[in-house]
């Protein structure tokens, strides 16, 4: 099963990565993460990223490319895997279709998990997290049993600082211009399934396996 979770910051790809991960047993690569894996392992195409992070600038499509492609060649990938966070824009998304087809392998479904702006401003500045477990709470939708304290531990709950509104409607403008076009890419493509990603995760899951079993 090969997918790719498609939403604005906030919207859960996360979450849904992880319960799907545990349930077809194959790997959710998030761009960042292997980014950094192939930085510090020093393969040829980190070595290529260090440059560009170290001089502070974006790190170019080609390069990320080049690190999805070597992560999917990985024997954890046979079955499967799940992208979250990329391709972030169209030109990643055609070099992630070139890549696949040399591979002789294509994507099953892309899955766009849609969210109203002014509702994921309310959901991203309301979070909280335990800064010793990193248990996540909501002030709003699944606040703490004692105000700032985790359930769970007892540990600080923390408000992170890039959950600030001006922050947040940053980030959304930027999905809005550089990722929202992959929604008409991928549609084009007749593997897009958009869904209501402000239900319940409960609910979000449910509706993901019945997009996959179909």
């Amino acid at each position: 099963m090969k997918l790719i979770l498609l939403g604005p910051p906030g919207a859960g790809k996360g979450t849904q990565a992880k319960i799907l991960t545990d349930r077809y047993n194959i790997p959710q690569i998030s761009t960042g993460d292997i980014l950094r894996a192939a930085v510090k392992d020093k393969t040829a195409m980190g070595i290529k990223a260090k440059e560009f992070m170290d001089s502070g600038a974006l790190v170019p499509d080609e390069v990320v490319v080049g690190i999805v492609s070597d992560r999917l060649l990985d024997p954890d990938c046979t079955a499967g895997f799940i992208l979250d966070g990329f391709p972030r824009t169209v030109p990643q998304a055609e070099a992630l279709a070139a890549t696949l087809s040399r591979m002789g392998r294509d994507l099953d479904k892309v899955i766009s998990l849609e969210v109203d702006p002014e509702a994921l401003v309310e959901r991203l500045t309301g979070r909280r997290t335990c800064r010793e477990c990193g248990a996540g709470y909501h002030i709003s939708f699944d606040p703490p049993q004692k105000d700032g304290v985790c359930n769970l531990c007892g540990g600080e709950l923390f408000h992170r600082d890039d959950d600030n509104e001006e922050t947040i409607r940053k980030r959304l403008d930027v999905y809005l211009q550089q990722t929202a076009p992959l929604i008409s890419f991928y549609e084009r493509a007749g593997i897009l399934s958009s869904l209501d990603g402000l239900r319940s995760i409960a609910e979000v899951e449910q509706e993901i396996q019945h997009l996959l079993q179909a």
